[in-house]
């Protein structure tokens, strides 16, 4: 699966540079995560760091899009 930053997002740049694979980046209105890149941090952290430090959990699960298994 795949990530996804919801309308809650504050812009508080905290998670662009928690991602490992560089799939967080700004959007027009709020941050984005392009689901080719996202892996929600498979093979780097036990669980996705956008969602661990994001301060108002606008983080989701994108179940549209499957992440490949590392």
């Amino acid at each position: 699966m795949s990530l996804k930053i919801n309308h809650d997002c504050i812009n508080c740049d905290v998670c662009e540079d928690k991602c490992p694979n560089q799939a967080i980046s700004q959007g027009v209105d709020i941050y984005e995560i392009d689901p080719d890149l996202c892996t929600e941090c498979q093979g780097h952290y036990d669980e996705p760091q956008c969602i661990v430090f994001c301060p108002v959990d606008c983080i989701e699960l994108l179940k549209e899009h499957e992440a490949s298994k590392v």
